[in-house]
């Protein structure tokens, strides 16, 4: 066994520096360019479907 004792930190930061309105905008935004990526997938196999059918 150590025969250290183990090292002590600074206590926990309560307040975050994080901007959380910032981070919920960047996430609702890449939700919708997903969403919206998803529908254009759908749409061009349909083209294609249509296409390429003999």
């Amino acid at each position: 066994m150590a025969k250290t004792r183990p090292e002590h930190h600074a206590a926990p930061v309560l307040e975050s520096a994080m901007d959380y309105a910032e981070h919920e905008k960047t996430y609702n935004g890449f939700i919708t360019g997903v969403k919206w990526s998803l529908y254009a997938l759908a749409a061009l196999v349909v083209i294609l479907y249509f296409v390429i059918n003999p």
